[in-house]
């Protein structure tokens, strides 16, 4: 069995816009520093943007949705797109990402973005995804 660090179970998410459309399948990346690195504030916020750049060019449903975590308050923003399951390892081992999220259906998914790469269920996606400002 696969062990992940158990922050990526307690993730919640915040969009700034309703959005009830979403595709069937779609991941959950973002640039800022992987679990257990810290960079600057300009650092990440230069690979946010360069992300949302490369993302836009996939021309694939796109929109912002920012994970927390309600038990130490950590948030950073990420984006929601449709690409494939492996397109979006892919693209988070590039921005030096250790996982992304996948959601499946209504079925919100954690994913090591390596070799070990696979589906692990974290829960319902809908009850984790809130609209409004943390």
């Amino acid at each position: 069995m696969i062990s992940i660090n158990p922050v990526y179970f307690e993730t919640h998410f915040r969009r700034l816009l309703s959005w009830e459309d979403w595709p069937r399948a779609f991941a959950i990346i973002t640039a800022y520093a992987t679990t257990g690195e810290v960079w600057s504030s300009a650092k990440n916020e230069a690979a946010d943007r360069k992300l949302a750049v490369k993302l836009k060019q996939q021309k694939a449903w796109l929109q912002r949705l920012i994970g927390y975590s309600p038990v130490t308050g950590h948030s950073e923003p990420g984006w929601a797109v449709a690409l494939s399951f492996d397109t979006a390892c892919n693209l988070g081992q590039e921005f030096y990402q250790e996982a992304i999220y996948y959601v499946v259906g209504d079925i919100l998914h954690v994913s090591f973005c390596d070799h070990r790469r696979t589906q692990i269920p974290v829960g319902c996606f809908r009850s984790r995804v809130h609209l409004g400002k943390i």
